[in-house]
């Protein structure tokens, strides 16, 4: 008997999965226009959504932020992505470089919306102290540059604690701090979940469905196989531990957001 109970269990938590993706789908519009007002009036129409990816290294797109480029672009929103360095810690810049151009190819971002920053004093390195000041005036340049309405990246926990992730999050909040953000701007942090939840893999998504965010972004096993080949374009990458990220991180189906609360506009600093 209880054997039949563990699988009427089982069947009945896929079941919910299976629903959960199935109203994500059908919610998902609304859920996103409750973010970002440009959408008022427009229906399922993301046209307008003009939104900026901004990461640490290349890779960091798929194994972080896959599902959000992935629903996006399905959404018809014009997808930027700023990775901050090249990801030279090993030496393998020029090759990184390519390997994050061919990844976002892959999840829909074309290389003209794709901006690699190389500075000595960014370099990747978990145990660089990236300044606050320098980050954010590049990723400041570059949003008057392109005028976003939507900026996404790390929160305060950078998903694995990596220093530079932690870094672009202070540079953003320093932005929002400062009134440095456009009106029709708006902030969007990943939350980090702990380590349980994090490599619980799709077998997580009713708690991340359930718990409050302001955005949460899920895919399907088409999705999934898209972020999964995705990261297979970084090659040097892939090590054996890499491999089990892809196959049980929950950052692979799901992503949820908070809201960066931002201060006073145009408030001067002396």
């Amino acid at each position: 008997m209880s054997i039949y109970l563990v699988v009427f269990i089982v069947l009945s938590y896929l079941a919910l999965i299976k629903c959960i993706y199935y109203r994500h789908r059908r919610t998902f519009a609304k859920s996103f226009a409750r973010v970002v007002n440009v959408l008022s009036g427009r229906g399922t129409d993301g046209a307008d959504v003009r939104a900026l990816v901004v990461t640490a290294h290349p890779d960091d797109e798929c194994l972080f932020f896959a599902p959000t480029i992935i629903r996006l672009v399905e959404f018809n929103a014009s997808v930027h992505l700023l990775c901050l360095s090249e990801g030279n810690y090993y030496k393998h810049g020029a090759q990184r470089k390519q390997e994050l151009l061919d990844s976002c190819a892959v999840l829909g971002i074309p290389a003209s919306r794709i901006t690699i920053i190389d500075h000595a004093n960014l370099p990747d390195d978990p145990k660089a102290d990236w300044s606050t000041s320098l980050v954010s005036s590049t990723i400041a340049k570059h949003m008057r540059a392109h005028s976003f309405n939507m900026v996404l990246t790390f929160d305060g926990r950078g998903v694995s604690g990596h220093a530079n992730h932690v870094a672009i999050h202070k540079a953003v909040r320093h932005l929002a701090n400062t009134g440095q953000v456009p009106n029709d701007c708006c902030l969007l942090s990943l939350v980090t979940v702990g380590l349980l939840r994090k490599y619980m893999s799709f077998l997580e998504l009713p708690l991340s469905w359930l718990l409050p965010s302001c955005l949460c972004c899920i895919i399907d096993s088409q999705g999934y196989k898209q972020a999964k080949a995705a990261m297979l374009c970084h090659r040097t990458q892939l090590l054996w531990f890499r491999y089990l990220y892809v196959t049980f991180s929950r950052y692979m189906f799901v992503n949820t957001f908070q809201v960066i609360p931002q201060g006073p506009k145009n408030l001067k600093i002396y």
